[in-house]
């Protein structure tokens, strides 16, 4: 998130020299008329519109463009390079990460002679006979997690309140006053309890209740990875293997899902977005009407001596559509966040991931282009349909639109930062509850995790807003630029202060930010070629062509130079981490510590603490550390980490790294 905000920083640092003093003079210039004062000029003045046709001075826009894209893809080669550095240290330095032992085993035939668990041991000890070591298998655990987790709050809430009838009876104070009986029977009463009912129940429930998955544990790094990503079976849809994510990131709700259902999950929800982000073209349609003062006239007769005035005109024609679509599209993360669970994604990163592209995608569509073609559903699908005239057609809608954007910027964007400092829905919902609902009891373990897909959207929107009117309205550029330096500093207090890292994402959410900001580039370009061809202009039309070409080129090297170090972790890497361990001697205890990292429910694993069940002993410094145990500004813990063995020499130019011992 920060690094996405440090290179739009550097983008548009770039951008907004060149656009406010190379474009910018040119646009206000670009007619022979008298000028008023600046402050009384309207947006139109300083726009690429006030440039007349076939003028010689449109070459001055296409040197900026040039300029800012080929800045662009500079830093963003060295930004992919840097991320993908610290990946590969991030690899090598979490070297106890039970992740790159385990795998995901799905889609386990059924036979009616064994269980599951005996069909997984019996196919890994003859099919993988050298590197398997055991496994564990998943249970569908819904209505069995949701009773564990009651009696853990219920367990917690009994404590907390023995603590404070405790300090509520000796008005002195908890630390002067002697001992008390006040539930001093419930540590034996919940030990009996736990081990002889509820466990016991629970351990049988779970048994008979095996769903067709497990997770598989390897002795070596390159056995596992051989594992995740060989295809087990001659029918693809049994034994499907994935490289298991990490314990705290499980998703553990949807891994009983049936793996022949997948496909269909994933179409459905293609669907429902799909279907969804139509839908949310008649409040787009609402909001751009709002924009064209003379069609709301035409509407609501009754207004136009309201609107004659100037402030209510621009009240209505300009912050109003953009606050009516700002509290549309509050609707937007957590409706796709719900599709992506039901996607069947095992890991909450990857269900967070495809809510962000999902978020992405829908307003991108619905902010931009929606709203350049005048919010009429037929002729935003039929721009598309004639190849040939989308770059006249964005030529002459987005200058259009230009000051619309402006606006969105300006309301969209420090609105949501200021809501982010004061968190109003968590406020709220304290309000509500004491208020209201007359609880004071402040709620167990209430943890707050980064929103990335709602965040990391929104700043990319604003960086793709900004390299599409950067030359067109380059009074964009400042206040984009003003944005995205109090977003750093908000965002990073809130990362230190605020919100816990549940898991590591591992530089995943980079490809996105890359992404789209090729795709920002190349839509810039069209804009611009139509643009220069509605001005009638055919050298900054024909210098623009190559730059398009260069730009695909340039994202097609970097998705075969970077984008398989994001996908997958390189063998020869794994293979000197193993070997490593092997000489140091520290596989034995990943061996012990692979029996306690995966571990379904919560209460077993706290029974077994003192035995050697699901979780090794809390006392011990390399134990699993709870997720409510978690700081702000620190990543969760899924596992002791001992002084990292090895370091990266010599990178080179992001060669596979030297292993030596520190």
């Amino acid at each position: 998130m920060l690094i996405v905000l440090l290179y739009s920083i550097r983008v548009f640092s770039i951008a907004a020299i060149t656009c406010l003093f190379l474009v910018l003079p040119v646009n206000y210039y670009g007619q022979e008329t008298t000028h008023k004062l600046i402050p009384s000029e309207s947006l139109d003045v300083f726009s690429i519109e006030n440039i007349k046709e076939n003028s010689k001075w449109l070459c001055a826009h296409c040197i900026a463009l040039y300029v800012i894209c080929c800045s662009a893809c500079v830093l963003l080669y060295f930004e992919y390079l840097s991320i993908s550095r610290m990946r590969l240290i991030y690899i090598t330095g979490a070297q106890m990460n039970p992740t790159y032992f385990t795998v995901l085993v799905r889609s386990i035939p059924w036979s009616p002679d064994e269980s599951y668990s005996e069909t997984v041991r019996k196919f890994f000890t003859n099919y993988h006979e050298s590197g398997y070591l055991s496994h564990q298998m998943i249970y569908r655990s819904g209505t069995v997690q949701k009773l564990l987790s009651d009696a853990e709050k219920m367990y917690n809430m009994m404590k907390e309140n023995s603590v404070e009838m405790h300090c509520q009876k000796f008005k002195g104070g908890c630390f002067c006053a002697g001992p008390t009986n006040s539930f001093a029977i419930l540590p034996s009463v919940n030990d009996s309890v736990t081990d002889k009912n509820l466990y016991g129940d629970m351990d049988m429930l779970a048994g008979e209740k095996e769903c067709s998955a497990a997770f598989v544990f390897f002795k070596t790094r390159y056995a596992a990875l051989m594992a995740a990503t060989a295809l087990q079976s001659a029918n693809p849809m049994s034994w499907a293997t994935d490289l298991a994510p990490a314990p705290h990131d499980v998703y553990w709700s949807n891994l009983s899902i049936p793996y022949r259902q997948l496909w269909i999950r994933k179409i459905g929800t293609l669907v429902a977005a799909t279907a969804f982000m139509l839908v949310f073209l008649l409040p787009v349609t609402l909001v751009q009407s709002m924009t064209q003062l003379e069609q709301l006239q035409q509407a609501f007769p009754f207004l136009k001596g309201l609107l004659k005035k100037k402030y209510m005109s621009e009240l209505v024609t300009g912050y109003l559509p953009s606050v009516i679509l700002i509290l549309f599209m509050y609707l937007v993360p957590p409706t796709m966040m719900s599709f992506s669970a039901l996607e069947g994604s095992i890991s909450r990163s990857g269900r967070k991931r495809s809510a962000c592209l999902k978020v992405l995608y829908f307003t991108i569509w619905n902010v931009f282009f929606v709203n350049v073609f005048t919010g009429s559903i037929l002729r935003t699908l039929n721009v598309f349909f004639s190849v040939k005239d989308i770059p006249a057609t964005f030529g002459k809608a987005v200058p259009a639109q230009a000051s619309f954007f402006l606006t969105y910027v300006l309301s969209s964007g420090w609105a949501s930062l200021s809501c982010e400092v004061m968190q109003l829905f968590p406020l709220t919902c304290n309000l509500i509850r004491r208020w209201i609902l007359r609880i004071k009891s402040e709620p167990l373990f209430e943890t707050l995790s980064f929103p990335y897909h709602t965040e990391v959207p929104r700043i990319l929107l604003f960086g793709f807003l900004g390299f599409t009117c950067c030359i067109l309205a380059p009074l964009i550029t400042p206040f984009l630029l003003f944005y995205f330096f109090l977003a750093y500093l908000v965002y990073k207090n809130q990362i230190l202060n605020v919100y816990v890292s549940k898991y590591e994402s591992g530089g995943q959410f980079w490809p996105i930010a890359h992404n789209t900001t090729i795709f920002a580039m190349v839509v810039a370009q069209i804009i611009a070629l139509g643009v220069f061809g509605l001005k009638e202009s055919p050298v900054a039309s024909g210098f623009t062509i190559p730059l398009i070409i260069g730009t695909l080129l340039f994202h097609e090297y970097c998705r075969q130079r970077f984008g398989p170090i994001f996908k997958n972790t390189a063998a020869e890497v794994l293979i000197e981490m193993d070997r490593k361990d092997e000489q140091c001697g520290r596989l034995e205890e990943m061996y012990k510590k692979l029996r306690t990292a995966y571990c379904q429910f919560t209460l077993l694993a706290k029974r077994d603490t003192s035995t050697s069940g699901c979780s090794s002993n809390h006392n011990n410094e390399n134990s699993i550390i709870d997720t409510e145990s978690a700081k702000p500004g620190k990543p969760l813990e899924v596992h002791g980490l001992w002084n990292p063995p090895f370091h990266l020499d010599d990178m080179g130019d992001l060669g596979v790294p030297t292993l030596t011992n520190k």
